[in-house]
């Protein structure tokens, strides 16, 4: 039989990714680096992955390595790890703090004119590195690092943390970047556009149809995972880009950034208003096997170009799951009334609304417009603006679903934030507090250092950061028990539907294995390892030197590696002074190679794994 010939078009895309990557280093004829993929599960807690569940992802981490002691970056959202991903940096030296920052003044103009960016925008993305030097994280990208040094590299998925991946990659020429945006946000080389088109592709992903509806406090969201969008990806890996970069002869560095499970937990309709089954049901699970099933696809195509036995499978989540509350007893904004939310609930901007009354401070939304709370209408979004005049207000408050940021501005910054602190402390909501170092010790409250949240950002720091009460939903019966945890958010989502971004173990525990040529076999990893640990251990498999400009930096996870050693870990716990109503925060870490990792933090008894 005659051997297969490439076509015109494969050998003129394997020419055109020789040409992306420069010939800026000769590779070594003795050794070639192996291929790396960074499989992102958005949202995927650890102890939900089993045979049934999730096939694929078992089957992977009992193969390799399972990282069953892992840890996501707090706050537990998605750009903040994707920043730690992209980097090996804590968010105290990337600037990204939530999914939403402060960017300080002047006001921005994208999406709409305010000092609040969202990263998960690749125009704000965009905007940020114009205002901070060119790149907003300060801190060069494995792919960035890896693509300068020769190696082919893409990053595909979700908006936002995929731009993140290569942050500085906005014209084409370097990192190959296709999102989910819907229009061509960034330029694709033109050999990539021609394939998409001759393999039956469309131009571009589908949207997500019903899967982005989140429903309404009256209308449960959806009961379908995201198959379509998400196939559309793994045809473009599968069909057009592992054919390509196997003919260009190049070794190639991928992050794929899955939106399931995460975007199906968090507008899942099984469980409107209730917490059970919560983010345990029929729906959430289908996310779960969705984003098994796409890894398996992966794996399958790259068996298929013979690229299985060179190639390192790396899978991660950014942060885990957990069930949304919408209940408190101490709240003032749960006992007013709004034309959106169930009577008695939190409604989105509680903490805006709170602090609002609690220090006498008119409210504003992000564009400057007054809120008229005490009028039936809840912020739009829970972002908001404290202070007489919104160009300069005295406090930004970013709602981040199990977390919150408040930013303090002013001549009276440090006697504001006290006050603040203290206000917070009788909220039944809060769970744990932490002050930026520059502030002094406030009673109640931890330095934002304890957990990484001080470094060398460029972005503005913020003076608080709150993690919200978590708890175990009653009549739950999963095991570990972190599979049934609950948390109050400060969200447009409804009770029962899933959240993120609090300080507790549900949260903190993401999903992390590895298998390929450089990974031991059937290792079980018990170091505490985080998402801050990859990029340091990928540049060591890949020779990819690092030029770290901050000092929060993961750790090679040396004991996963072929012919690696233990490495010891140790648990350590640190109380604040209390508030003057007895309130404090405490946080209980581990700790290995003199990097800590963060379990979770808060006042006894309100947060899951604080013991």
């Amino acid at each position: 039989m005659a051997a297969k010939t490439p076509s015109k078009l494969m050998l003129a895309g394997a020419a055109a990714i020789v040409a992306l990557v420069g010939g800026t280093l000769a590779w070594r004829a003795t050794h070639k680096p192996h291929n790396v993929i960074i499989f992102v599960a958005d949202g995927l807690r650890s102890e939900i992955v089993d045979a049934q569940t999730a096939p694929a992802l078992e089957a992977l981490r009992r193969e390799g390595v399972d990282f069953r002691n892992s840890h996501s970056m707090f706050p537990t959202v998605t750009t903040v790890n994707a920043a730690s991903i992209a980097t090996g940096h804590k968010p105290g030296d990337t600037g990204d703090f939530q999914n939403t920052v402060s960017a300080g003044s002047p006001a921005l103009p994208f999406p709409v004119s305010s000092t609040l960016a969202p990263i998960e925008s690749d125009p704000s993305i965009g905007l940020l590195n114009q205002r901070f030097g060119g790149n907003y994280l300060n801190e060069e990208s494995l792919l960035a690092l890896a693509h300068a040094q020769g190696f082919v590299t893409a990053a595909v998925g979700k908006e936002g943390p995929v731009a993140v991946q290569d942050v500085t990659a906005r014209d084409g020429k370097g990192t190959i970047v296709i999102d989910d945006a819907f229009e061509d946000r960034f330029p694709v080389p033109d050999f990539i556009t021609k394939a998409i088109k001759a393999v039956g592709l469309s131009k571009t992903p589908p949207d997500r149809g019903l899967n982005s509806w989140p429903g309404a406090y009256n209308m449960p969201g959806v009961r379908v995972a995201n198959v379509e969008q998400q196939k559309w990806f793994v045809d473009l890996v599968s069909k057009v880009l592992l054919p390509r970069f196997k003919q260009s002869g190049k070794p190639f560095v991928m992050v794929f950034w899955s939106r399931d499970p995460d975007g199906t937990q968090h507008n899942q309709g099984d469980s409107l208003n209730t917490l059970t089954p919560g983010i345990n049901g029929e729906t959430s699970l289908k996310a779960v096997r969705n984003a098994s099933d796409n890894l398996q696809a992966l794996r399958d195509a790259l068996k298929a170009q013979g690229l299985d036995k060179t190639t390192d499978i790396i899978v991660t989540a950014d942060h885990g799951f957990s069930t949304i509350s919408k209940e408190s007893a101490t709240s003032a904004a749960a006992k007013l009334k709004f034309d959106s939310v169930v009577p008695g609930y939190l409604p989105p901007g509680f903490v805006a609304i709170d602090l609002s009354k609690a220090l006498n401070l008119p409210a504003f939304e992000p564009i400057g417009l007054p809120m008229m709370f005490d009028q039936g209408m809840a912020p739009k979004g829970g972002n908001a603006l404290l202070g007489p005049d919104p160009k300069n207000p005295l406090l930004e408050i970013v709602a981040g679903g199990g977390s919150d940021l408040i930013y303090a501005n002013g001549p009276d910054r440090k006697a504001l934030v006290e006050r603040a602190v203290a206000a917070l402390t009788t909220q039944d909501y809060v769970s744990a507090i932490f002050v930026d170092d520059a502030l002094g010790t406030i009673p109640g409250a931890l330095p934002m250092s304890a957990i990484g949240l001080v470094g060398s950002a460029k972005t503005p720091r913020p003076a608080i950061v709150i993690s919200f009460r978590s708890f175990l939903a009653p009549g739950c019966t999963r095991k570990p028990e972190e599979l049934c945890a609950v948390e109050v958010a400060d969200t447009t989502l409804q009770q029962g539907q899933g959240i993120h971004g609090a300080l507790q173990r549900a949260d903190t525990h993401n999903f992390m294995a590895a298998v390929g040529p450089d990974f031991r076999k059937g290792f079980v990893d018990p170091t505490p390892v985080s998402n801050a640990d990859w990029t340091p251990t990928l540049a060591k498999i890949l020779g990819v030197k690092l030029s770290p400009k901050g000092q929060l930096t993961g750790r090679v996870m040396a004991e996963a590696l072929k012919g690696g050693k233990p490495v010891a870990g140790s648990h350590k716990t640190l109380t604040s002074a209390p508030a003057a109503n007895g309130f404090v925060t405490t946080l209980r870490w581990q700790e290995a190679d003199g990097r800590p990792y963060y379990d979770a933090g808060g006042a006894p008894g309100r947060a899951v794994g604080l013991k």
